[in-house]
């Protein structure tokens, strides 16, 4: 156990007869209690400020604790985040592109449609013509024939004629 400065005030040497001048040892056993009272009380200082600083470390380790778990949960968040974005980003490209050949197959299917339709028009408007002109010759052939100039080389008579 270590000394306090009662233990060093309340000792007591044994007198010789050539002993110490015993005003001085007094003397100098009050410097050394005065000494030693400084030295605890300094001691005493320093360590409640050690106390102090050890309290504040912790406080500032715990925040930085905090931070960094805060810090690596905002990273996962951020990381999920851009997974998440680039799921995203992924779906729409596939919807889009799936969206593009929809309207592809049916531009095409509506081209071969009206490909289709202008072919069958084109058949109709020949067979049409083919008919007409067809019409046509044959109106000419009857005009042609020697029927009309006898016709044309009579006079008109007002009478009616017999129908047999």
């Amino acid at each position: 156990m270590p000394l306090t400065p009662l233990d060093i005030h309340n000792k007591e040497f044994a007198r010789r007869i050539r002993g110490y001048d015993e005003d001085e040892v007094n003397e100098f056993l009050d410097q050394v209690i005065k000494d030693y009272e400084s030295v605890i009380r300094e001691n005493k200082e320093l360590h409640n400020q050690l106390m102090s600083l050890q309290e504040r470390l912790d406080h500032f380790v715990n925040i930085e604790d905090t931070l960094s778990k805060t810090i690596i949960v905002a990273q996962e968040a951020a990381d999920e985040l851009k997974n998440n974005a680039k799921k995203e980003a992924q779906l729409i490209v596939k919807e889009s592109e799936k969206n593009a050949d929809r309207i592809i197959n049916e531009a095409l299917s509506k081209s071969r449609k009206v490909s289709l339709e202008v072919e069958e028009l084109k058949k109709q408007a020949s067979i049409y013509r083919t008919r007409f002109r067809s019409l046509v010759e044959a109106q000419l052939e009857l005009l042609k024939h020697d029927g009309w100039e006898s016709l044309e080389s009579r006079e008109p008579s007002l009478e009616p004629k017999e129908v047999y």
